[in-house]
C-alpha cells in the first residue's frame, strides 16, 4: 500500500494499548509485559490458608497485564463474587531478563519496586481449589492488580509492609518474613519461563487477608516506597 513502509506490520483490528505503570518522580511510564504472582510466600499467611510453609517450594500464577489498576484509580467491585479479598504485596519490576538465572545474579534484573495489592475473588478461588481447577477467574479479573508508583532501584529486603481498610490495620509484617527472598523467587521463576524486561512479580502477601466491600478505602505502605491508595466502588 502506497505510503506505508513494507516492514511496518499491519493489523486487522487496532492493537491494544500498552499496559504501563507510573514511575515516582517521572512523567515517563514503565511498560508492563507480564504479571507473575507468588503464592503463599509468608509463613503466617500460608498457615492462615491451611498450609505448611516449611514443605512448599515457591509456586506461581499470573494476571493479565491489562489487569493493572494504577494512578490511584478506584476499583470497581468485580462481578461474580461476594467475597473480595485484599492481599498487600511488594512488587518488583524487571529491567532485564533471562533464563536459568543464578540467585546471586537475580537482583541485577530488578529495575524498581512498588507497593501492590493482589485482589482475589476468594469464593471463586475456594471453589476452584475444591474442584481442582485453575485460579484464573479468581485472580486475573479486571483491575485485580493494584500498583503504586514504581521507585527505581533495588527492591527492599526488609522493612514494614502494611495494609489498612478505612484506617483499620489489617495486615502488618516485615519484608524480612518472606519465605523465599526476592532473588530466590526470580531465580526459581527463570527456570520455568524466560523472564523479560517489563515483567512484574508480585512477591506474596503476609497474614491478615480479609474481605472488602463497596465504599471502603484500602491503603498499602511499604517502607521506602510510594504508598498505594484505592477505593472500592
Amino acid at each position: 500500500m502506497k505510503g506505508i513502509p513494507m516492514d511496518q506490520p499491519q493489523y486487522v483490528i487496532t492493537p491494544p494499548a500498552q499496559a504501563s505503570a507510573p514511575v515516582l518522580g517521572s512523567s515517563a511510564r514503565f511498560p508492563v509485559r507480564r504479571i507473575f504472582c507468588v503464592g503463599r510466600n509468608y509463613a503466617d499467611h500460608a498457615r492462615e490458608m491451611g498450609h505448611d510453609p516449611d514443605r512448599e517450594p515457591p509456586f506461581f500464577f499470573t494476571k493479565p497485564a491489562d489487569a493493572l489498576l494504577t494512578d490511584g484509580a478506584d476499583l470497581p467491585f468485580p462481578s461474580a463474587t461476594e467475597d473480595l479479598h485484599h492481599e498487600a504485596e511488594l512488587v518488583v519490576a524487571l529491567g532485564q531478563g533471562g533464563r536459568d538465572i543464578a540467585v546471586e545474579d537475580a537482583a541485577g534484573l530488578i529495575w524498581g519496586a512498588a507497593a501492590g495489592i493482589d485482589f482475589t475473588r476468594r469464593d471463586l478461588q475456594a471453589e476452584a481449589k475444591r474442584m481442582s481447577r485453575p485460579w484464573d477467574m479468581s485472580k486475573g479479573f479486571d483491575h485485580s492488580a493494584a500498583l503504586g508508583a514504581l521507585t527505581q532501584g533495588p527492591a527492599p529486603e526488609k522493612g514494614r509492609i502494611w495494609l489498612s481498610v478505612d484506617g483499620e490495620m489489617r495486615q502488618d509484617a516485615d519484608l524480612s518474613d518472606l519465605i523465599w527472598s526476592i532473588p530466590e523467587v526470580i531465580a526459581h521463576l527463570s527456570r520455568l519461563v524466560a523472564l523479560a524486561p517489563g515483567d512484574l512479580i508480585f512477591t506474596g502477601t503476609p497474614a491478615g487477608v480479609s474481605a472488602v466491600t463497596r465504599g471502603q478505602q484500602v491503603k498499602v505502605g511499604i517502607e521506602g516506597l510510594a504508598p498505594l491508595d484505592t477505593r472500592i466502588v
